[in-house]
């Protein structure tokens, strides 16, 4: 079984930064790509960034230059740098990885984690 965790989220003030973070876990074997979508109420989830195996990230236009994703693969980790945050950032931001497992190595699934609350209010 894979598990994905999310960490960080809570209320920040426009302008602040916050730091999420995801931990992935279980029987994993490789993960390709790792990503973090948002989604808002009675909005359609949507891709805020992404990050391959070997470190290429991609951005939605939204939070280029504010946001920053990494990941340590040894820690089977990924994390979202927000900076300037403004209210609209306001979501619960998901994890969502792309890995497969030792019992099924090259068989790759899509795994989502439960999703954590970032508010951005003063």
């Amino acid at each position: 079984q894979v598990q994905v965790v999310e960490s960080g989220g809570g209320l920040v003030q426009p302008g602040g930064s916050l730091r999420i973070s995801c931990a992935a876990s279980g029987s994993i074997f490789s993960i390709n790509d790792m990503e973090w979508y948002r989604q808002g109420p009675g909005k359609q989830r949507e891709l805020v960034a992404a990050i391959t195996r070997d470190g290429s990230t991609n951005y939605a236009d939204s939070v280029k230059g504010r946001f920053t994703i990494s990941r340590d693969n040894s820690k089977k980790m990924v994390y979202l740098q927000m900076d300037s945050l403004k209210a609209d950032d306001t979501d619960v931001y998901y994890c969502h990885i792309v890995a497969d497992t030792v019992q099924s190595r090259g068989l790759y699934r899509r795994y989502w984690g439960q999703g954590t609350q970032v508010t951005v209010s003063s």
